[in-house]
């Protein structure tokens, strides 16, 4: 037994219709393909996201968190989700929720910083964080609105905040960038956080040219030289897009390192096997999986197909040799110095 059938017994209409697209090909008129696609509203999945929409197209989270940045927290989550499924562009509660967005990013393309007191630490320390808008920028994308001119305008302020060295900060505090925390500090850069640059990469990747910017790919051979394999959060991403995992956190959002999210930018991007890192990256991701085609979470066993189906589309599309060049050594991940003992 092959992983074709185990992921087409799936209950999601969705899965099975992205198995059938991207994994088997099927053409837009194939029957089945038609089939599933009059199916896609009765997912379980869709009807609980779309049950959490507000009048004003915004998404609340189930958590019952309240802060200012709740709304775009969780609305652009939804979109990732939402785009993750294949709702783009031309569905009603997408545009509705893209729309919300719309209406409160700033002039300069940017998304306003936390302002209540529960977060009240972003803004007395921070003037600006990639953050602020790689955020809403990412689900935005996602949900095919990364060529509308407004978005366009936030990947400009999103560039902007990019450091000489190619990776995005923490943040600044009166025209300074302010340093990292040792956990999501990358190898090579001595301003970069992992967090803000995963963020950004992401937005960049959902962009049908810029994911292929010099921008892009040097952010993700930044992130490709941090040299950590975690088995047991593999998969995480595509756990907490589709709902398996919570969504939440600021700064420590990507705390955890998900192989499969970095084998997703790969292909989206165009790194190739030709890159020793990307190519230890396969094998290591390969190494987990099953005697019948599949990868097992063990958090959450029910998210076990659709993250077999993401990796298996990742592993699908990256490339034996492309135009990719890599210029950063892996570097063994280490989010504290060693302090050295006096005696």
């Amino acid at each position: 037994m092959t992983w074709v059938p185990l992921l087409l017994a799936d209950p999601s209409p969705n899965l099975r219709l992205l198995v059938l697209q991207e994994l088997l090909r099927r053409p837009p008129g194939d029957p089945e393909v038609l089939e599933l696609e009059a199916l896609r509203e009765t997912d379980e999945i869709v009807q609980g996201q779309l049950s959490l929409q507000g009048k004003d197209g915004s998404f609340r989270s189930q958590d019952g968190m309240s802060d200012s940045w709740h709304a775009i927290r969780s609305t652009s989550q939804a979109l990732l989700r939402l785009g993750y499924l294949g709702f783009g562009a031309e569905y009603a509660a997408v545009q509705r929720a893209c729309e919300y967005l719309f209406s409160i990013q700033s002039k300069d393309g940017s998304w306003p910083l936390p302002k209540v007191k529960a977060e009240r630490e972003f803004r007395e320390a921070y003037t600006a964080i990639p953050l602020q808008t790689g955020i809403p920028l990412r689900g935005l994308a996602a949900a095919g609105f990364a060529t509308d001119p407004r978005s366009e305008k936030a990947y400009e302020w999103l560039l902007e905040q990019r450091l000489p060295d190619g990776a995005w900060p923490s943040g600044k505090k009166g025209g300074k960038n302010v340093f990292p925390a040792g956990y999501r500090s990358l190898a090579h850069s001595r301003f970069g956080c992992r967090t803000n640059t995963t963020f950004a990469v992401s937005a960049l990747a959902f962009h049908p040219e810029r994911r292929h910017s010099p921008e892009a790919k040097r952010g993700l051979d930044l992130l490709l030289a941090q040299d950590i394999q975690q088995a047991h959060t593999l998969g995480f991403e595509t756990a907490r897009t589709i709902g398996f995992e919570r969504s939440r956190g600021f700064f420590t959002y990507f705390a955890r390192h998900d192989a499969g999210l970095l084998l997703d930018l790969c292909w989206r991007i165009g790194a190739d096997l030709d890159d020793e890192r990307v190519a230890d990256l396969v094998a290591f991701v390969v190494g987990f999986q099953g005697e019948f085609g599949l990868w097992e979470y063990a958090q959450s066993p029910q998210a076990s197909r659709w993250i077999s189906f993401d990796l298996l589309r990742s592993l699908s599309r990256i490339d034996d040799v492309s135009d990719w060049v890599s210029l950063e050594p892996r570097t063994p991940f280490q989010p504290y110095p060693k302090v050295r003992e006096r005696y």
